[in-house]
């Protein structure tokens, strides 16, 4: 059961059948609650998504219970309830407690405000999604690993803002009190074009504020570009950190079990044909 519930305990490191299932599960059971809040539906499909919604809150509870008992299995020193209770405190398993009380807490509730609540909060089940993947930790240690560079990143993106607001203040100050009449409220304008969202319930008017909107807007591609190549490149590394990892441990299950596995062996195979050449 503990292979089959918890993802990295399996030999060859990847996804359960079990694990897909559930995942499967978490995507319906979002879809779900978001339509839940739809008023326009007939009530005859609110009363079947409320239903649904129940079901996947009694699916999550029984998988919270058995990963409870399957923790005892987890490797390390210490009593099967001392790794269960463990596990209750965990962030993983404080996430589960919660997707299963904010799922099964509209049954016991009567009062349409904190019915409403519960409904909105049952939408965080897809953060269920951080323990069936590495890559969300993968992208969190690139950005840890990159955060210089970002932060001298996020200091280029100040000062290129700074400037575009305070151009459009000198220029369109008098013309747009209301919206350049100082820097701090230029400064909305400038966040936005650099970032290229362009609202346009903002826009300079004069053929010089123009010509300083669009290269702040053309600043704003290569400001885009930079912590994108940055996180990008740190993930890449972070991948291939990963796939020796698994290759190894994979090597080192099969050497402590003293047996020959053909399909680990092919999987093996396959991760070292793909992890390139070493940097």
């Amino acid at each position: 059961m503990h292979e089959q519930l918890f993802v990295g305990a399996h030999p060859d490191g990847r996804l359960t059948v079990l694990n897909r299932l559930l995942i499967l599960t978490i995507l319906l059971a979002v879809i779900t609650a978001a339509l839940a809040t739809e008023p326009s539906l007939p009530a005859e499909w609110h009363t079947a998504l409320l239903r649904t919604e129940v079901v996947f809150g009694f699916i999550f509870l029984l998988e919270y219970l058995a990963r409870i008992y399957a923790a005892a299995e987890q490797p390390g020193s210490g009593s099967s309830w001392a790794k269960r209770w463990h596990f209750i405190r965990s962030p993983i398993g404080l996430i589960d407690l919660f997707v299963v009380v904010t799922t099964l807490a509209p049954l016991m509730v009567a009062d349409a405000a904190i019915l409403r609540t519960f409904r909105l909060l049952r939408v965080f089940a897809v953060a269920k999604f951080g323990r069936f993947s590495y890559a969300v930790k993968e992208l969190w240690g690139a950005v840890v690993d990159r955060v210089d560079d970002l932060i001298i990143t996020a200091a280029v993106a100040f000062v290129l803002v700074l400037f575009g607001a305070t151009a459009l203040y000198i220029v369109e100050g008098d013309i747009q009190p209301d919206t350049f009449g100082s820097i701090p409220r230029a400064l909305y304008w400038a966040t936005i074009t650099l970032t290229t969202v362009g609202y346009g319930d903002v826009t300079p008017i004069t053929p010089l504020g123009k010509f300083f909107a669009a290269g702040l807007a053309m600043s704003g591609i290569a400001f885009v570009a930079m912590p994108t190549g940055i996180i990008v490149a740190a993930f890449s590394d972070a991948m291939q950190r990963r796939r020796d990892h698994l290759i190894e441990d994979m090597r080192k299950h099969l050497e402590e079990l003293d047996i020959e596995d053909d399909k680990i062996e092919a999987k093996i195979a396959a991760l070292e044909r793909g992890r390139g050449p070493r940097r």
